[in-house]
């Protein structure tokens, strides 16, 4: 089990949630690749996605619906300062993820952190667990609360389902 996979299961286990990941063998990569190896809708994958402060450097994690893009304006506003998309070096150094496995929790520094108000509407989630390959499926009120996330609008509906 690789670093960053016991990592994230450490982190459902100290939440007090009895989740296991789960190995996908067509891997985790994109939303779509996700809720199509899971068989489920892509709006059900939560993607981590990770930004980065211009002015203080400081990286901010939103927590997405599939089909959703963050609006750059909107989580600008909720920040209290421009953003852009954070460098992969520094994401993997901070969060102990590398892009395309970044989990919204078991993080070496947790972030602060946002999540989409979309994914409530679901019974289940599905968000990546530390590596491209592996998911866990998860309660949206679980995934808020573990994740320290505060649920806030920051989203755009994406035609390409990223």
């Amino acid at each position: 089990m690789s670093k960053s996979l016991k990592r994230v299961t450490q982190a459902l286990t100290a939440a007090g949630l009895d989740i296991m990941p789960v190995a996908l063998a067509e891997g985790t990569r994109t939303a779509q690749a996700a809720a199509d190896a899971q068989g489920c809708a892509v709006d059900q994958i939560a993607k981590s996605i990770i930004f980065q402060g211009i002015e203080t450097g400081n990286l901010v994690l939103f927590i997405t619906a599939g089909g959703q893009t963050v609006d750059p304006t909107t989580a600008a506003a909720l920040t209290g300062e421009p953003l852009t998309r954070a460098d992969p070096a520094v994401v993997r150094k901070v969060t102990g993820f590398a892009i395309g496995g970044v989990s919204p929790v078991g993080h070496l520094t947790p972030p602060r952190a946002f999540m989409d108000p979309h994914l409530i509407t679901f019974d289940v989630v599905y968000a990546a667990a530390g590596t491209p390959h592996h998911i866990f499926a998860v309660a949206p009120a679980d995934l808020l609360r573990i994740s320290g996330a505060q649920l806030a609008p920051f989203t755009v509906k994406n035609d390409l389902s990223n």
